[in-house]
Parts: C-alpha cells; sequence; structure tokens
C-alpha cells in the first residue's frame, strides 16, 4: 500500500463533502440530535445511519452478536468489506451505505467500478481492496484535520485509549443490516423496508446504547439522506433552500479550515509580540512577562479549588 489511512471527524460537513469528492450526487449527511423516528423522517429520503461509538479495545471477539443475528449469506451478496486497516472506519461506513444503496443513489463512475470489481470478492478481498484503493484513501485522507505532531497512522490503539469506531445501518433488500466492519460477516436485526427504518433502527440504537454505562454520552449519529436541497426547490420553500445553502457555506469554510495548521501562523504572531514587547523597552517586556506569569498562576489555583488538574 503506498500511503496511511488519517483520522477524519463525524461530522456532517466531512462526510457530505467527502462522497461528493468521490462523484456520489445528490446526497447528504445530517447529525440527528434524538433517538426519535420522527426526527428522522423529517430528514427526509433516508439511505441509511451511521453510528459512532467508543470502541472496548479490550473486548473479546464472539461467534455470536450481542443484539441481532450473524448473515453469513448476506457477506458475500451485498457489499459487506472486512476493516483491515485502523482510521478507514468512518470512509467504509458511509460507502457500507452508499453501494447497497446503487441504484437509488447515484454513486459514480468510480464507486461504481469499484464494486463491480470487488463484487466477486470474499469480505476480507474487499476489505483490503477498499485499503487500498489510491482514491478513496487520497480523498478520505484530505478531510483529516491538519496536525504537525502526530502521525496517526504510525501506532496502534491500546486498552488504555479512547477509540471511537463507525458502523452503518441500512434497510437493503427490506432487510435491516447492520454493517461493522470489524464482525464477521453483516448482523440481521429483522424485516424492513425503507418506509420503516426509522421505526425499525431506533430500538437497536436504543439497545446498543444501553449496554454502555449511563455515563457515556459519547455518541454521534448522521442519517445519510437525499439533498435536502432538492426536496426544497421542489415544493418551493426558498427558506428552507436559502437555510440548506447557507449550511452548504459554513462546511465549505470548515472543510477549508482544517485542511491547514496553523502553527507557523502563531509562532510569527508570538514574534511579532515579542518584537513589539522589546521595542518599547526591556521594563515593558519585562513587565508582559511577569504579569502573563501572574495569570497563569491564578489559573491554576482555581482549577485546582475546582477538582480539575492542570497541565503538567
Amino acid at each position: 500500500m503506498s500511503g496511511g489511512w488519517n483520522t477524519i471527524e463525524s461530522d456532517a460537513g466531512v462526510f457530505t463533502y467527502l462522497i461528493e469528492k468521490l462523484g456520489v450526487k445528490d446526497v447528504q449527511f445530517e447529525e440527528l440530535m434524538t433517538l426519535e423516528p420522527e426526527e428522522l423522517r423529517q430528514a427526509g429520503q433516508i439511505y441509511g445511519v451511521i453510528f459512532l461509538f467508543k470502541y472496548p479495545t479490550g473486548e473479546a471477539r464472539s461467534d455470536t452478536p450481542k443484539d441481532g443475528t450473524f448473515d453469513y449469506d448476506a457477506a458475500e451478496n451485498i457489499f459487506f468489506a472486512a476493516q483491515t486497516i485502523q482510521n478507514a472506519c468512518g470512509t467504509q461506513a458511509l460507502l457500507s451505505v452508499l453501494l447497497n444503496k446503487d441504484g437509488e443513489v447515484d454513486i459514480g463512475k468510480d464507486l461504481r467500478e469499484f464494486k463491480e470489481f470487488t463484487t466477486a470478492f470474499p469480505s476480507d478481498l474487499r476489505g483490503d481492496a477498499l485499503s487500498n484503493s489510491d482514491l478513496i484513501r487520497e480523498v478520505h485522507n484530505s478531510f483529516a484535520r491538519s496536525s504537525p505532531f502526530v502521525d496517526e497512522t504510525q501506532r496502534a490503539a491500546t486498552e488504555d485509549d479512547d477509540v471511537y469506531h463507525f458502523i452503518a445501518y441500512a434497510s437493503i433488500n427490506d432487510k435491516l443490516y447492520e454493517l461493522d466492519g470489524l464482525q464477521p460477516a453483516p448482523i440481521f436485526h429483522g424485516p424492513c423496508t425503507v418506509h420503516e427504518f426509522p421505526d425499525k433502527i431506533i430500538p437497536v440504537l436504543q439497545r446498543r446504547i444501553a449496554r454502555y454505562p449511563a455515563t457515556e454520552i459519547r455518541f454521534n449519529l448522521l442519517a445519510v439522506v437525499r439533498d435536502l436541497r432538492i426536496h426544497a426547490r421542489e415544493i418551493g420553500d426558498m427558506e428552507k433552500l436559502e437555510e440548506e445553502e447557507h449550511k452548504r457555506t459554513e462546511w465549505q469554510w470548515e472543510n477549508a479550515l482544517r485542511r491547514h495548521n496553523f502553527v507557523g501562523f502563531v509562532g510569527e504572531l508570538l514574534k511579532g509580540v515579542v518584537k513589539d514587547k522589546l521595542a518599547q523597552s526591556p521594563e515593558a517586556y519585562n513587565k508582559w512577562v511577569e504579569d502573563a506569569k501572574k495569570k497563569t498562576k491564578r489559573r491554576v489555583e482555581e482549577r485546582q479549588k475546582q477538582g480539575i488538574a492542570g497541565d503538567d
């Protein structure tokens, strides 16, 4: 493989522009704030959901899932890829929805060719093909947050790390499937038409969340839906259309910021501040440093009073 995969955020704007860059048309992601079927229905035409949760790194793999049943036949009959590399699970989850919705969704030339190329592969080879796809990896990495300090590809997770994992849920062939590349096969959760999906998926998610301590709140749920601007145009809702266009503008700005790190800029800014203080006089510079030390000391003392440990 010619390169590694970097971590990407579970963010509607990241995922929306990532799939557009891969050639998918008229699809977007919407973050869901509640586990209510009605909120899911309000998102419009739904293709599936992406669920992010804290993954128990020390948990032993089981021959039976904690909820639902493994469908080994479906592993070969629908698009299901084993996860063979760290950090790729976000993109793998969204592709697990979209490549199983080819026909309902225009997935574009490149993804359609990838799907056709891997159709006869077993799930482990599909995972290898996905991990080794230069196109998919490069698009994925273009949405990773820039950092000059950490190479995400060089260290495996340990049991002490907070590791997060993406999985997909979708109605495929009138069956509700959980598509998790770390499992040996798709997990079948019962009959489910596309129309029934909002009602059927919520109890599955609630049962999964219930397996965690009540204090665990770090979950994220994204719906894979038809571009909401299309429906707004169809019904002539100009207010909704303007709202969605504004959202896209914000997503583009946030994605542009992710591609840059500002360490050099901040360093040069600090140099300029120091130079300005020195130009005033050595006394002014020394006073500025001492004032900063006193403020830092006060903040540390306040944090200690509140029971919050300060940085070393």
